[in-house]
């Protein structure tokens, strides 16, 4: 079933919420450029359906011109409902690709009983949408990561891998070949939620995650929503903590020199006399 337009003044109020922080984040980020071909990477969740509708709705008032093309990896997971995507895109117009590789059963088989499969399915997943957007010609890949995702990711860095990083709005893959884009990086799960219900959007669960109990980002969620329950407002800010570093109060010897800090005390203290001239010139 096509997603209705529901016509609500909540939902009206949301919907121009939610295209302000789409529209501000690619502003902030120069994520889209006159020109750009944005292949927009759609699961069947509801965060990848309110990028591809938000995006659809930004496209029509735009200050620069763009395409948007849906596509799709059909990771061949039993019972998956082929039907739904091409249906839902045909019926809004939208141009689209369904790619089918089965990296459904190479996880299934290299993943132990137990393990997470994030890892292995994430990396496999990016492989086959980074060589689709090369065919493509794609100059941007948007993906439907949103503030609450960006967060837990710092979490999940910080108590697992030891380091301080989350995900950026816009990056630059390793390979230097593909620029990728988060357009939902300050809009919240909850409200992308509420969107995706009054849509109702023909929502794909994915059985390969979701099928695992106790995964470390289910974990770090539950801690946020306590915290934002005792502290409303809490995620915003930790969201807003990646806006503002301060490197030089970290403890990073890469980002800092400290082994020459009494050095540049005493050349603070001390200032060259060429310097000095050339200051005093000024007045």
């Amino acid at each position: 079933m096509v997603a209705t337009r529901p016509t609500s003044t909540t939902f009206k109020k949301l919907q121009a919420r939610l295209r302000s922080l789409v529209g501000k984040a690619i502003h902030d980020y120069a994520m889209i450029q006159g020109g750009d071909r944005v292949m927009v990477c759609l699961s069947g969740g509801k965060d990848s359906y309110t990028m591809l509708d938000v995006l659809i709705s930004l496209q029509r008032s735009a200050p620069v011109d763009f395409e948007l093309l849906a596509v799709n990896l059909d990771q061949k997971q039993p019972g998956f409902p082929t039907q739904v995507l091409p249906d839902y895109l045909e019926a809004i117009g939208v141009p689209y690709r369904i790619v089918e590789q089965d990296t459904y059963s190479t996880v299934k088989r290299v993943i132990p009983e137990g393990k997470t499969f994030c890892g292995l399915c994430s990396r496999l997943r990016r492989g086959v949408l980074y060589r689709v957007a090369a065919e493509e010609g794609i100059t941007k890949i948007a993906l439907g990561h949103h503030r609450d995702d960006i967060v837990e990711t710092l979490f999940l860095n910080m108590f697992h891998g030891g380091t301080l990083k989350a995900m950026p709005p816009k990056y630059l893959t390793n390979d230097q070949r593909h620029i990728v884009i988060r357009p939902l990086a300050y809009c919240s799960e909850k409200e992308i939620a509420r969107y995706a219900r009054q849509r109702e959007f023909p929502i794909i669960p994915c059985n390969l995650c979701g099928s695992q109990a106790n995964l470390e980002r289910v974990r770090i969620k539950e801690m946020l929503a306590t915290w934002e329950r005792d502290s409303p407002g809490r995620t915003e800010a930790l969201f807003r903590s990646l806006q503002h570093v301060v490197p030089s109060h970290l403890a990073d010897r890469a980002l800092q020199d400290f082994d020459n800090l009494e050095a540049q005390r005493s050349q603070a203290q001390n200032p060259d006399l060429e310097e000095l001239a050339l200051d005093e010139a000024w007045f």
